[in-house]
C-alpha cells in the first residue's frame, strides 16, 4: 500500500495553498497517495502516515492556521515522518540561498524532530486581502517569486525518503 502523505498548509491569499497542491502533486505521481488541505480544515491526522506542513509568513511568523495546526496536532506529528516549508520573501532571495525557519518555526522543529524545513518564494497579487498587503502592493513590491521546480524537486526528494517509501 502506498504511504499516505498530508500536505496541511495555512494561507491568506491562496499562495501558500498552491505551493501544497504541487508538493502533494508531486508526492501521487511518485506512487504516493497525498492530500493538500487547509490545515485549518484537518480534524486529525490518524490516516496519515507522513505530514508537511507549510505556512505563508507574515510579519516574521507563520500563518495562524499553520501554527495552531502544528500545535493542536504535535503529539501525533511527532510519531511521523514530518517536513516544513514556508513561503514569504518577496524577492528572489529564497531561490539564490537557504533561509532559515523563523523562531517559532525553529522551536516547532526542535520540538517535532522535523526532518527538513525549507522557504520558497512567495506570491503576492493584485486583490489581495489585508491593508498590509495592501499597502505593499502599492509600493509596487507584489509578485510572485515561487520557483516551481525547486518546489518539485524538494518534493520529489520527500517521496524518496526511506521513512516515506
Amino acid at each position: 500500500m502506498p504511504t499516505n502523505v498530508l500536505v496541511a498548509y495555512g494561507t491568506t491569499n491562496g499562495s501558500t495553498g498552491e505551493i501544497a497542491e504541487t508538493i502533494a502533486e508531486v508526492l501521487r505521481k511518485e506512487g504516493l497517495t497525498a492530500d493538500a488541505l487547509p490545515a485549518g480544515a484537518v480534524p486529525d491526522v490518524a490516516a496519515y502516515d507522513a505530514v508537511v506542513v507549510g505556512g505563508g509568513l507574515y510579519a516574521g511568523r507563520w500563518h495562524k492556521d499553520a501554527r495552531r495546526f502544528v500545535r493542536r496536532h504535535g503529539k501525533a506529528l511527532a510519531q511521523r515522518p514530518l517536513w516544513f516549508f514556508s513561503s514569504g520573501p518577496l524577492d528572489p532571495s529564497a531561490s539564490e540561498r537557504d533561509i532559515p525557519p523563523v523562531p517559532g518555526v525553529k522551536r516547532a522543529m526542535v520540538r517535532l524532530d522535523v526532518r527538513e524545513h525549507v522557504t520558497f518564494g512567495g506570491c503576492l497579487r493584485e486583490g489581495a486581502e489585508g491593508w498590509v498587503a495592501r499597502m505593499i502592493l502599492r509600493n509596487g513590491k507584489g509578485g510572485d517569486f515561487r520557483d516551481f521546480e525547486r518546489i518539485e524537486a524538494w518534493a520529489s526528494k520527500i517521496a524518496h525518503e526511506p521513512a516515506v517509501v
